[in-house]
């Protein structure tokens, strides 16, 4: 069985979200060398450095324009390949995006992350919310098999879409094991106490209120880490330090490698996501795993992710999440209890496992043609 992919998501030097999701798929799928199962992953540009190398059963083929790939080039080529009778027509063609080709003549397997586009509009540009309303609309009528990262997700994508329940499957994310975890305090200029946040600087991560909740902490001298490259509508979070008086408190980091994350997460007093809206929240299991306390939202998916290993908040209350805060950072008891819960937690999940179920699925959709 040929298996296609769009690898897209994954051929890109920063990842985040979805693209370390398309990434650690791949890399994991590449390692299982099955003999009765081959693929072929189409890209927009070469495959970089990090990606899977070639091999027998492993393959990329690069097609072009790369302007509206999904709609026009991907579509083209699938129908090229069935019309001449390629071998290199695949079986099933899966997409670890939103987005699958507008048209296939192979069945198609869809990744949905979560659908904060439609429940918060208003943070999303015209353009970014046009394209994510339409093309996710299309892409999960048409596809086959949807993969979602948690059952909240999954209780949502079936509701929004009248998908039948069969047809969504939950494959939790997991967490690298193989990281540097070397002190690198020094490199980013960090002395002392410091919260910590990790994650995408867009409206939806509800940074400006994690900001406003910090300047009304108790302790003054404990400083805010904010991790993560600039988003869409990112400039009230840049705002947001000199609108509350904590300018000289609070860092941007901006994007972070990953070797790097580990000493950031352990040196942390906490980790907080005040998220809005999550699929599923990746930074709570990195930071459990290298034993940093947890304060996140207690909405969407992140219950589910957090168990009772994270203390939790409203997170449109700033004075709620402040008073959470202060309670961690000034109980020395209540942080080792919540990181050896963590170590627990964070054992239910892992890439290897992810890839193994979404496998399974796409080879019983190959077989069923």
């Amino acid at each position: 069985m040929l298996i296609g992919i769009d690898g897209n998501e994954a051929n890109i030097a920063k990842r985040v979200g979805i693209g370390e999701y398309a990434f650690e798929l791949l890399r994991q799928f590449e390692k299982f060398k099955i003999s009765n199962l081959k693929f072929q992953i189409y890209l927009k540009a070469m495959p970089l450095e990090h990606m899977p190398k070639e091999r027998e059963g492993w393959k990329y083929q690069v097609i072009g324009p790369s302007k509206i790939w999904t709609q026009f080039a991907l579509p083209l080529v699938l129908f090229s390949e069935r019309a001449f009778r390629l071998r290199t027509q695949p079986s099933i063609f899966f997409s670890p995006s939103h987005y699958a080709p507008r048209f296939s003549p192979v069945p198609t397997a869809i990744s949905i992350m979560d659908l904060s586009f439609i429940h918060f509009p208003e943070l999303f540009t015209k353009h970014d919310l046009y394209q994510l309303t339409n093309w996710t609309k299309y892409s999960a009528k048409n596809a086959k098999k949807i993969f979602t990262i948690s059952n909240f997700s999954r209780d949502d994508i079936i509701k929004t879409y009248g998908k039948d329940p069969k047809d969504v499957v939950t494959t939790y994310l997991g967490i690298k094991q193989e990281l540097n975890m070397e002190e690198l305090k020094k490199k980013f200029d960090i002395d002392g106490k410091y919260i910590l946040f990790v994650g995408t600087l867009q409206p939806r991560k509800n940074i400006a209120k994690l900001i406003e909740a910090f300047s009304k902490i108790k302790d003054k001298e404990i400083k805010l880490v904010i991790v993560g490259k600039k988003g869409w509508l990112w400039e009230e979070i840049a705002q947001a330090p000199e609108k509350h008086h904590v300018v000289e408190r609070v860092k941007f980091l901006d994007f972070v490698e990953d070797e790097d994350l580990p000493s950031l997460y352990k040196n942390a007093t906490c980790f907080v996501l005040p998220s809005l809206y999550e699929g599923f929240g990746l930074p709570v299991l990195e930071a459990m795993q290298y034993g940093c306390p947890v304060l996140i939202s207690n909405v969407s998916s992140l219950p589910e992710v957090g168990g009772d290993a994270a203390l939790y908040f409203d997170p449109t209350n700033a004075d709620e999440i402040t008073k959470k805060i202060d309670q961690v950072i000034s109980d020395e008891k209540l942080r080792n209890e919540m990181v050896e819960k963590g170590k627990i937690q964070v054992k239910k999940f892992s890439w290897e496992k992810t890839a193994k179920e979404t496998l399974k699925v796409l080879e019983e959709l190959g077989n069923e043609r």
